[in-house]
């Protein structure tokens, strides 16, 4: 007859503890009243209770250990097939849900817009030269008397060989005549020098005008300074050129594009997968207000780029693709979550349209299912040899390895409590 194993303690063994720990008692109040003779009874009343809690925490720990404690550990290898499907999808932007049937998943179009201004340097050379400049008051001694009136354009040329024009039409008054003294007529005017250069920054001179030599206002029309001539100058700069502005183009649209489709991936969330020929760029504007051939050592220009893409969920296309496994697994099989790989790639991207069309290639691994609680009620109170044996007889062939395991080291059977017999499914 098997023996019994009970959770709770019978109450005969309850009754065999306490008459023992009772005649233990029994002992030790009469060796301690023949060495203690003539104690009074308070003396051993201090000893015997922590003796008797010392021996009720080693009753009640030794009842513990002996029918709680038991358990058992099994370790079950289910053999495992590997099932692979190859499938083409669409990725639709006008659909809400995966569909197993018409073989689509939801899509979604993100769009950003990037706009940079950035200054560029100009790579042109040019001369740049300053023309002086001044006044000068011009006298009219022609006798007899008569006003004269010189174009727009009129050359003046200083005692030291300088050539300075006027840029307006001049009116030289008629000299003022008493008896033979002459009072000449006189008007003052802004000149510049015919060429830059600081060399034209000349002090105060006397001036003629080229223009009348060959008749007798030659010598009646002279002019003068008293201050010198100012602005002269003369140097080599820097020019904007067309080659400029259109490097200048390239480079930041360049790298616009580049911000806006960063931008556009940093507003889509790690669960969503965008394909890199399902991204697509639009230069929206690009200029500059410096035209070609502008004297200047910088400029700048600015670029909008607006950047736009197709994205789908990665959960709805692993979703897809197990749901298709799972139609196609045998009865009684289960799938392995962990084994499941999925491989993706596009054929065709219609990103205006909302469309993508993706070949899958996925895989699973699945195995024949195996109901543990009915597994664990037929192991209760069986040795290794009889679990081993239960095994075999309902799984054959299915699995490829066990591990028995009870514990403590002294139990050589199965618990007969059920939530002590844990099984493990492993896949490695």
């Amino acid at each position: 007859m098997p023996k019994k194993i009970y959770d709770i303690k019978p109450p005969k063994v309850v009754r065999k503890i306490e008459n023992s720990v009772k005649e233990f008692l029994g002992d030790v109040r009469q060796q301690t009243g023949k060495k203690h003779h003539g104690r009074n009874k308070k003396e051993s009343s201090s000893i015997l209770w922590p003796v008797l809690g010392i021996l009720m925490i080693i009753v009640v720990s030794g009842a513990y250990l002996f029918f709680k404690l038991p358990k058992a550990d099994i370790a079950i290898w289910p053999k495992v097939d590997i099932l692979s499907f190859k499938q083409t999808i669409t990725a639709d932007k006008s659909v809400d849900s995966v569909d197993l049937a018409k073989a689509v998943i939801p899509a979604q179009y993100f769009q950003a817009t990037k706009t940079s201004l950035q200054d560029f340097s100009a790579t042109g050379n040019a001369s740049n030269e300053g023309q002086a400049s001044g006044d000068i008051t011009i006298y009219n001694k022609y006798d007899p008397p008569a006003s004269l009136t010189l174009i727009s354009g009129t050359r003046f040329l200083s005692d030291s060989g300088k050539l300075f024009i006027t840029s307006q039409k001049v009116v030289i008054p008629a000299a003022k005549k008493s008896g033979s003294k002459i009072t000449p007529g006189s008007v003052q005017i802004k000149v510049q020098a015919i060429e830059g250069g600081d060399s034209y920054n000349i002090a105060p001179s006397n001036f003629s005008v080229p223009g009348l030599k060959g008749n007798a206002w030659y010598y009646s029309i002279n002019a003068t300074s008293v201050s010198a001539m100012t602005g002269g100058y003369s140097g080599k700069v820097k020019k904007v050129t067309s080659d400029d502005i259109q490097g200048a183009k390239d480079v930041l649209t360049k790298k616009t594009t580049s911000d806006a489709i960063s931008d556009l991936k940093n507003q889509i969330s790690s669960d969503y997968i965008l394909l890199d020929n399902a991204v697509l760029s639009n230069i929206v504007n690009t200029s500059t207000q410096t035209k070609s051939g502008a004297v200047a050592e910088n400029f700048n220009y600015q670029a909008t780029v607006m950047a736009g893409g197709l994205a789908f969920k990665k959960s709805d296309l692993d979703q897809f693709a197990k749901n298709y496994i799972i139609s196609q697994i045998p009865e009684g099989k289960n799938l392995i979550e962990d084994s499941f790989k999925i491989d993706y790639s596009a054929i065709k991207v219609d990103i205006s349209g909302g469309e993508a069309t993706l070949n899958l290639d996925f895989s699973s691994g699945v195995y024949q299912g195996i109901d543990k609680n009915s597994l664990s009620i037929s192991m209760l109170g069986k040795n290794t040899s009889q679990i081993n044996e239960i095994i075999n007889n309902r799984l054959e062939d299915q699995v490829s390895k066990t591990k028995i395991k009870l514990w403590p080291f002294w139990v050589v059977s199965a618990p007969n409590n059920q939530k002590a017999i844990n099984i493990e499914l492993k896949f490695e």
